[in-house]
């Protein structure tokens, strides 16, 4: 009678030959033929319920170990520069084994997320359980979803948060995680078409529930994957920072430097202070937190700062570039302490224009940290106690500085977009209290003035001293982009002049014709749209929204990655010490200005749509409300509304307009009723009932009641009628245009 191994032996067997694992290769070894087999399947089958043997097609493997190639995604750098990898599947016990990857000179980059398939060696007495070996790259991270769970007897759906998404994900049974209906989960693609025809997918994180006010930032932070947990290697390193000295650095000591920001603010990153020349010029001081002294290149702090290129801002958090030990202790200007710096001290004529500048690496103590009301109150005549003992001899001479400046900016003419700002007030609770236009103060404006020369005086003397660096570039709108605006200032009856070189002071020229009339808004939008997005880049190319030729972020190194570079540079350029930027910074500057880019339009993205949710949930209960608000974008398959109230943006899908059809206008910007020849454009007021409002996604379904003041014309639903047109407010000229079009169209 044939033996039938015991289950170690066949364990063991599977352990040393892991290639050769099939049921047939077993009995091979242990010579099991003909009925015995059905007895080796059984024990195999045992060995599978204990968590012992995992199958995989028709091979089996020691659970608790990984097979000899495995798909692999990479988790990460630890503070060596090494690379490790985590299995795609694990079945034993405890957290998944850490894998070393050991990379061969000609082998491709491998990023966080990226996935491979790896030759894996176990290896014994290290801080990890295998080594892999890349094989090939087989792609990144699959598709994630961010979504309600629904479920259901089979497991359940995804309902994705995103509003963009009409689609949603199915979800096996087992792939639920736990999830609970309601639930704000995380999930990634699992797979093709079900046989319902929608795409499957797994949870592999339940965030909660959705409705909780806090879950909107959070909503956000996972949707577009903003890391907001930093690594214990980071936070062990900022820990170990201590404060600089003196040592090598300018003694800014005596200087008045007093921080002006928000008054919520927790960090202060620049501070400034005016002394008055006796020609009638002015020593303009602006410092700014010396960053770079505490972020070295390649460091744990650096690698990560350079992930997250920026800080993220929303209503109730920020997600910080850096950690706060730095971000709200050693690189914060705090009141009465000293504080390592960059300054730059400026001289300005009594004209504003700055004739001469020179950088410093200091130790300064900020006597003050005043908030921009107080300031402004207290050049109104409402002085509180902690502003009067500066108010003569220091917050004066900044007011007197930036008079100066003034006119210096009115002959630059930089871009003068009136578009105010909204903020979400939350409740101790996080629920939204109101919804506000933030004020524009010369508090405000006097400190983005200082900034704006601080950031010119940096791009400039880098240039001087032929350093790299990474500008901040911002080039002229296109030509289509152009006409486009000429168009919507004709059909307001404003001009934009045609046939010249484009400067920032011929588009000032509209907004000014624009400023006091209902237009005004729609010009400013219209303007701000055909604009192109700044970025960062090695190469100058200029920046034409402020009309200057060089210009560079130094100014907020806390929390952009761009100004730590340009810091770096500076230390470069000036010989102050080896924490400069260093030659593998220089060979990556192409590539940082492009990650940096693209997570300052990340966090962007995420703001603004955080913004949208808590909009929608300050709505929600305001449903069947009847409100104002004007035209802001028109799509082919809808209208787009700025209610007035709060800015919050509405839409009206084309087929809620009406019964017959709407011919959309790309070029004009119009949709018009081919049967009632109603047309509707930028920049129309409207009432509007609000149908909808989703928290969740933040979006805003709405419901057109008046147009200009009028209702809207009921169409026969003969799409072929001959009805008159009616042509409504500043869209006359638009109107008439567009009806000619259709009209040589229909002939």
């Amino acid at each position: 009678m044939t033996r039938i191994p015991l289950k170690t032996e066949i364990l063991d067997w599977i352990a040393e030959n892991p290639t050769k694992a099939a049921k047939r290769d077993i009995a091979k070894a242990f010579g099991i033929k003909g009925a015995a087999r059905i007895e080796l399947k059984r024990v195999l089958r045992e060995l599978e319920d204990e968590g012992k043997l995992s199958k995989r097609k028709s091979s089996y493997r020691d659970a608790s170990k990984l097979p000899p190639v495995s798909v692999l995604e990479v988790s990460g750098v630890d503070a060596d520069g090494d690379l490790f990898a985590r299995p795609l599947e694990w079945g034993g016990e405890g957290d998944a084994p850490r894998i070393l990857m050991v990379m061969k000179t000609a082998d491709p980059a491998l990023g966080v997320g990226d996935r491979i398939l790896g030759r894996l060696t176990e290896v014994s007495g290290e801080d990890h359980a295998y080594e892999a070996r890349l094989i090939r790259r087989i792609g990144t991270n699959p598709l994630r979803i961010l979504g309600v769970f629904r479920s259901g007897s089979d497991g359940g759906r995804i309902v994705p948060v995103d509003k963009g998404s009409q689609k949603e994900w199915t979800v096996a049974a087992g792939a639920t995680d736990g999830a609970k209906d309601g639930e704000l989960v995380e999930a990634e693609q699992a797979g093709p078409k079900g046989r319902m025809g929608l795409p499957k997918a797994r949870i592999v994180a339940r965030l909660g529930d959705p409705s909780q006010p806090r879950a909107v930032s959070l909503i956000a932070i996972h949707q577009h994957g903003i890391p907001d947990h930093f690594p214990d290697a980071v936070i062990a390193q900022a820990d170990r920072a201590t404060p600089a000295g003196l040592e090598d650095r300018t003694d800014l000591r005596d200087l008045p430097l007093v921080t002006i920001d928000p008054w919520d603010a927790r960090d202060h990153d620049d501070a400034c202070c005016v002394i008055p020349n006796k020609d009638g010029g002015f020593a303009l001081w602006v410092a700014i937190a010396d960053v770079a002294h505490y972020v070295t290149p390649g460091s744990d702090l650096d690698r990560e700062a350079r992930k997250r290129g920026n800080s993220t801002y929303f209503p109730d958090r920020v997600v910080p570039m850096l950690p706060d030990r730095l971000s709200g202790d050693l690189c914060s200007l705090h009141e009465g302490v000293e504080r390592a710096c960059i300054a730059v001290e400026m001289q300005v004529d009594g004209a504003g224009n700055k004739t001469s500048h020179r950088f410093v690496r200091g130790l300064m103590t900020s006597p003050a940290s005043l908030n921009y009301e107080e300031v402004q109150a207290a050049m109104d005549g409402d002085i509180n106690d902690k502003v009067a003992p500066f108010l003569e001899d220091v917050i004066r001479p900044l007011y007197a500085c930036y008079e100066a400046l003034k006119t210096a900016r009115g002959v630059r003419q930089p871009l003068e977009l009136d578009l105010p700002e909204r903020k979400i007030i939350l409740g101790d609770d996080g629920q939204v209290t109101d919804v506000a236009f933030k004020d524009r103060l010369d508090a405000h404006r006097l400190i983005e003035e200082f900034m704006v020369l601080a950031n010119v005086a940096a791009a400039e003397t880098l240039v001087g001293k032929k350093t790299p660096l990474l500008f901040r570039v911002h080039e002229e709108p296109s030509a289509e982009k152009m006409e486009a605006l000429r168009e919507t200032a004709g059909a307001a009856g404003l001009t934009l002049a045609k046939g010249q070189v484009l400067k920032t002071a011929h588009l000032n020229r509209l907004l000014s014709q624009a400023a006091g009339t209902d237009d005004a808004e729609l010009i400013n939008i219209a303007t701000l749209r055909s604009m192109t997005q700044a970025y960062y880049n090695p190469e100058n190319f200029g920046h034409f929204g402020l009309a200057l030729q060089s210009y560079a972020h130094f100014t907020s190194p806390i929390r952009r990655y761009s100004d730590l570079i340009v810091h770096r540079a500076l230390v470069t350029a000036h010989g102050w010490g080896d924490d400069g930027l260093t030659p593998e910074d220089e060979a990556m500057l192409v590539d940082t200005a492009k990650a940096i880019s693209d997570t300052e339009r990340r966090s962007m993205v995420a703001e603004r749509d955080t913004t949208d949710r808590y909009l929608a949930a300050f709505l929600n209960d305001r449903v069947g409300a009847v409100m104002g608000g004007r035209i802001s974008g028109i799509a082919k398959f809808g209208v787009f509304v700025k209610l007035d109230e709060t800015g919050a943006d509405g839409m009206i899908p084309i087929r809620n307009l009406g019964r017959e059809y709407f011919h959309y206008d790309a070029d004009n910007q119009t949709l018009m009723g081919s049967n009632t020849g109603v047309v509707i454009g930028l920049g129309l007021r409207v009432t509007v009932k609000l149908v909808e409002a989703a928290p969740v996604t933040g979006g805003l379904l709405v419901e057109l009641v008046e147009i200009d003041g009028k209702a809207m014309p009921q169409s026969n639903g003969d799409a072929r009628g001959k009805s008159p047109r009616r042509k409504f407010g500043s869209a006359k000229k638009k109107a008439a245009k567009t009806a000619r079009k259709v009209k040589r169209t229909r002939s």
